[in-house]
């Protein structure tokens, strides 16, 4: 397996305690950046490593740093989105509830980065427990020093909040998030302004994943261009993905971007090949939003080539023949699968977590659930299907959010690929709303 640079020590006993955390060298990021490091130093290794988003955007982190206002005397934040609520993503509750001063310390250090005196974990509300462990670790870390007042003697100060949120999926959303942070309606915000000028109340903010916040001390402490060496091209340092689905070994993987796909699934050292001995069928590859890829897709490019775990490979074909790697919630589905029922039960969790602002959102996927059910329960029409596609295509685009893409890139891309799936439970509705009804590979009409 390639190295490990989040989840290392994440099996050690005790390491959610500060002292058990110390003894395998945390915080050292801390005592770098603030006893030998200017802000703007910390920001370019940040960029020489080329550490891209980890929430899904894939943004380089270094250079979204880079864009944050610095008005005199105006605050600024550090935002952390730990509102993980991508279906098939769970990547970043196992780092919080495992190693929460990870985290801690990503904060403490990528904050005396940005000039950042006060700054907010946002986790989402269903995950009480994990805001606890936080909690405990937040204080360990006062006592310790390592927050408040004069952090190491450096004149640094530093505040740090954990905040739960609703429990809505927009809030993932990164001005939905500032905007629930402010006590609001979780309600995107039109962009401009960016959180970089205007973000949490209107001052500048930077709001990073998990992920990407835990990924600083690893490379304050190695230095940017040590993680850069690591991984293919764009596609630097290691990923976390969150592994589930008819597999053997379900269950989260941390993996040096550009190992094959194909590997990655039928490997004993990650997820050991699809449960029962049956043949894989499709792959979501990064959480519920993306474009879902059939098996010869998902190991192949279209040009013959082997499918990377990268951002450039796994988009390669753009969305007629690639996907996205996205939060890298990584769903593995056998031959068993109904596509169609499948792509019903997504529909139904945006159409429930659209927020109701934007006209085409709101209707759309409330569209999308409407036609889907109808050919799930066997009343569907030929034209439904491309109907289908249609409603997609009026959403995408025309949204203040991703929200809206996220519902119409997995119908579009369903139909795209599975074509004769959906044309099945048309012709033979009585036999594809049976319990258990496997679709049989090819048409079979009438």
């Amino acid at each position: 397996m390639g190295r490990k640079l989040l989840t290392e020590h994440i099996n050690v006993e005790g390491i959610e305690k500060l002292d058990v955390y110390r003894k395998h060298g945390g915080y050292r990021s801390v005592e770098k950046a603030l006893k030998t490091m200017t802000p703007d130093e910390v920001v370019e290794e940040v960029k020489k490593s080329g550490l891209r988003g980890r929430g899904g955007a894939g943004f380089p982190t270094g250079l979204k740093w880079s864009f944050l206002a610095k008005p005199e005397g105006v605050p600024r934040y550090l935002v952390c989105n730990a509102d993980e609520s991508e279906p098939g993503t769970f990547k970043d509750r196992e780092l919080m509830s495992k190693l929460p001063h990870l985290l801690i310390e990503g904060m403490i250090t990528g904050s005396y980065a940005l000039g950042a005196n006060t700054s907010y974990i946002y986790i989402r509300g269903e995950l009480l427990y994990v805001l606890r462990i936080l909690e405990k670790a937040i204080a360990e870390a006062y006592a310790a020093g390592f927050l408040g007042k004069n952090i190491l003697g450096s004149g640094y100060d530093l505040d740090l909040y954990v905040h739960p949120g609703g429990g809505a999926y927009i809030c993932g959303e990164e001005t939905a998030l500032l905007e629930s942070l402010e006590g609001k309606r979780g309600n995107p915000r039109n962009k401009p302004p960016f959180p970089a000028v205007q973000g949490l109340y209107a001052r500048p903010t930077v709001v990073n994943n998990v992920e990407s916040i835990a990924a600083v001390p690893v490379i304050v402490n190695e230095g940017g261009d040590e993680y850069a060496k690591i991984g293919v091209g764009k596609s630097t340092g290691t990923k976390l993905f969150s592994a589930c689905g008819h597999l053997n070994k379900p269950g989260i993987y941390e993996i040096e971007l550009g190992l094959p796909v194909e590997e990655f699934i039928y490997s004993d050292e990650y997820c050991g090949g699809i449960w029962k001995g049956r043949d894989l069928k499709a792959v979501v590859a990064g959480g519920s939003s993306v474009p879902i890829l059939p098996k010869e897709l998902i190991l192949k490019t279209a040009a013959g080539e082997d499918r990377l775990m990268t951002y450039e490979s796994l988009s390669d074909g753009g969305f007629v023949t690639g996907t996205m790697l996205g939060s890298g919630g990584f769903i593995a589905m056998d031959e068993t699968t109904n596509i169609v029922r499948n792509t019903w039960s997504f529909s139904r969790f945006y159409h429930h977590e659209s927020c109701g602002q934007c006209s085409p959102c709101r209707e759309g996927t409330g569209w999308l659930e409407k036609v889907l059910h109808r050919l799930v329960h066997g009343h569907g029409q030929m034209h439904d299907i491309d109907l289908l596609v249609s409603v997609a295509k009026q959403i995408e685009g025309n949204t203040i959010c991703p929200l809206g893409e996220a519902a119409a890139w997995p119908v579009a891309a369903a139909v795209r690929h599975f074509r004769d799936e959906f044309e099945w439970h048309v012709t033979h509705p009585q036999e594809a709303t049976k319990p258990g009804a496997i679709f049989p590979g090819k048409l079979v009409t009438a």
